[in-house]
C-alpha cells in the first residue's frame, strides 16, 4: 500500500473510549488509514463495565486486525491518573511516538437526568458525569500530550455533541459537552507555539449499537426504524465520524482548525469523504430544511416540529441570531430559552 491509500501509515493513535459507538468507528477508520491504534476503555470480556452492553475493547481490536490493521486493546479507567500514566509509558516504550489522541469517553446516556431542571439534579450523578466525561479527558491529554509536544507534531480530537454555543437541553449534559468544546479551545492556546493541534468534533445522529438496539434494527435494515422516528433518516454510522478524524489527521493544514469545533457533516463536504453507504449526512442541516417546510404550512406546528424547532433554537441563539429569531417567532418565544412564556402572556 502507498501513503496515498494509507495516509496515516507509520502513525500511532490512541482512542480513549474505543469500546463502542463513535470510539469504535474512529479506531477502525484510523486503522483503515494505516495507523496503529491503541484501543483503551473499561469494558473487557472478563470485566464488562457498562450494564446491558456486550461490546469490549478486545472486540474493537479484533475487528481492526481482521480487516488487516494493527491494534492493541488495553483496559484503562481514564479517571484513574496512575492507569493513564502507565498507558502513556507503555506507548512510549513500545512505539516511541503518539501522533493522534482521540478523547471519546462519555458513558452518560443512561444516567443523564433528561428533563430535570438544575434544582432537581442529583449531585452525585452530576459529579459522576463531570469526572467521567470531562476530567478523564484532561487526565488523558495531560499524560499523552508530552510525546506530541516533544516531537512537535500531532492531533488531539475531543469528541463532543454540538458545534454551536447554545443550550443542549439539560444542564449537566450541557455542562459536560460545552466543557469538552472549551477544553479543546483552551488546549489549542497552550499548544499554539507547538506543532500539535487540538480541536473538537461533533457527530450528528449516531447509529450506535445502543441506538440500533433501541429501535430494534441492525445496520443492514436500519431504515425500517424511520417509520418510528422520521429524523432517523438523517442518522450516520460511527464510521462517518471515524473518517472525519482520519481526514483531519491526514490534513497537512489542520493547524488552521486549532481550537474550533466542527460538525462531521460539514467536514465531509470539505474533505470529500462519505459514510459507508456513499452519502454525506448532515443532521441539523437536514432538520432545518424539513422545518422550513413545516413552517410554511398553515396552522400550529406539529408536536414533533415544535420540539425540533425548540431544540435548534436553544442550540443556535447565541451564535446564529437570525435563525434563532425565525424559530422564536414561529414558536412564540421571547427572551433566551424555549421554556419562557410565549409572547403575550
Amino acid at each position: 500500500m502507498t501513503t496515498m491509500t494509507k495516509p496515516l501509515a507509520g502513525q500511532v493513535a490512541l482512542v480513549a473510549g474505543a469500546t463502542r459507538a463513535a470510539g469504535r468507528g474512529i479506531a477502525r477508520e484510523l486503522a483503515a488509514a494505516g495507523a496503529k491504534v491503541w484501543c483503551s476503555g473499561r469494558s473487557t470480556r472478563e470485566h464488562p463495565a457498562t450494564p446491558g452492553r456486550p461490546e469490549t475493547i478486545e472486540e474493537t481490536a479484533e475487528l481492526i486486525v481482521a480487516a488487516g490493521g494493527a491494534a492493541v486493546a488495553v483496559r484503562v479507567d481514564h479517571q484513574q491518573e496512575a492507569e493513564v500514566e502507565a498507558l502513556a509509558a507503555r506507548i512510549r516504550a513500545e512505539d516511541g511516538r503518539l501522533d493522534i489522541l482521540v478523547n471519546d469517553i462519555w458513558g452518560g446516556d443512561e444516567i443523564t437526568q433528561w428533563g430535570a431542571p438544575f434544582w432537581k439534579l442529583d449531585m452525585t450523578v452530576a459529579r459522576t458525569l463531570l469526572d467521567q466525561a470531562v476530567f478523564s479527558h484532561l487526565i488523558t491529554s495531560r499524560h499523552m500530550a508530552p510525546m506530541m509536544v516533544e516531537a512537535n507534531r500531532g492531533l488531539i480530537v475531543e469528541v463532543t455533541d454540538g458545534s454551536r454555543a447554545g443550550y443542549r437541553g439539560q444542564l449537566a449534559y450541557d455542562w459536560v459537552k460545552s466543557s469538552i468544546n472549551r477544553l479543546a479551545y483552551a488546549m489549542a492556546w497552550d499548544l499554539a507555539r507547538t506543532g500539535v493541534t487540538a480541536l473538537a468534533l461533533s457527530p450528528g445522529f449516531l447509529r450506535s449499537e445502543a441506538m440500533l438496539d433501541r429501535f430494534g434494527v441492525g445496520e443492514d435494515n436500519w431504515r425500517d426504524a424511520v417509520e418510528k422516528e422520521a429524523e432517523f433518516a438523517y442518522s450516520e454510522t460511527p464510521h462517518y465520524v471515524g473518517r472525519a478524524v482520519a481526514a483531519l489527521a491526514a490534513d497537512p493544514k489542520v493547524r488552521r482548525k486549532a481550537g474550533a469545533t466542527f460538525g462531521v457533516g460539514d467536514l465531509a463536504e470539505e474533505y470529500g469523504f462519505t459514510d459507508l453507504d456513499g452519502t454525506q449526512p448532515n443532521f441539523w442541516r437536514s432538520v432545518e430544511a424539513w422545518l422550513e417546510g413545516e413552517f410554511a404550512k398553515e396552522g400550529p406546528l406539529s408536536e414533533k416540529a415544535a420540539w425540533m424547532a425548540s431544540s435548534r433554537y436553544m442550540s443556535s441563539h447565541l451564535t446564529h441570531a437570525e435563525l434563532a429569531r425565525t424559530y422564536a417567532e414561529r414558536l412564540g418565544y421571547r427572551g433566551l430559552g424555549a421554556g419562557l412564556r410565549p409572547v403575550g402572556d
